[in-house]
């Protein structure tokens, strides 16, 4: 197992989608932001290679943890 898999970076999206949200940052910005960076991203390894997840298993894993996050979001 690598050190930093992609459960270990998805479960950081998560935390860090509940951080901005509580310091006041509208959580739902970040999905939008990794659909600008795989818009502009170049040749990426599969997913299966990489210890990080696509950026559209990315995007739909905020997305799922996005009713979470909004519980902090205090605008």
């Amino acid at each position: 197992m690598l050190p930093y898999s992609r459960l270990h970076e998805t479960e950081a999206d998560k935390m860090g989608l509940i951080f901005a949200a509580m310091a006041g940052y509208d959580p739902r910005e970040a999905p939008k932001f990794w659909q600008r960076m795989a818009a502009k991203g170049g040749a990426k390894p599969p997913e299966i290679l990489s210890t990080h997840p696509s950026d559209a298993t990315r995007i739909n894993d905020l997305n799922k943890f996005m009713p979470q996050a909004l519980k902090y979001y205090k605008p």
